[in-house]
């Protein structure tokens, strides 16, 4: 199952580095998007995919009992989530706002209007 994880998390990265090397600014919001997915993949995928109990240890217990699951990495992805929401707000907001202003969503053409 890590193996095939291993290829996807692989192909996501790949299209999201072919998507951010695009013109258009909708296709580099894409890839911007698929780099953070891939990334929460990465993060989930590298601390060994295992099922177990919560990691709570009982009234009468002394120590946690094997197998159980590793709440650090889940608090992590949360955070990645929510942090790249909000990148990606605020990356829409600034193209819809660019699109507005230029009229267009080639990144080339958007640099000739410095001017």
């Amino acid at each position: 199952m890590e193996i095939v994880l291993a290829f996807v998390i692989g192909g996501l990265f790949a299209a999201s580095v072919y998507m951010l090397l695009r013109r258009s600014l909708v296709k580099l919001l894409i890839g911007l998007a698929l780099l953070s997915h891939s990334a929460n993949l990465l993060i989930f995928t590298s601390v060994k995919l295992t099922r177990g109990s919560p990691p709570v240890i009982g009234m009468n217990a002394t120590a946690l009992r094997e197998p159980f699951a590793d709440p650090l990495p889940q608090a992590l992805i949360l955070t990645a989530i929510v942090i790249s929401f909000g990148v990606m707000a605020f990356a829409l907001a600034l193209a819809f706002r660019a699109y507005r202003s230029v009229g267009t969503d080639d990144l080339d053409r958007m640099k000739s209007t410095d001017d």
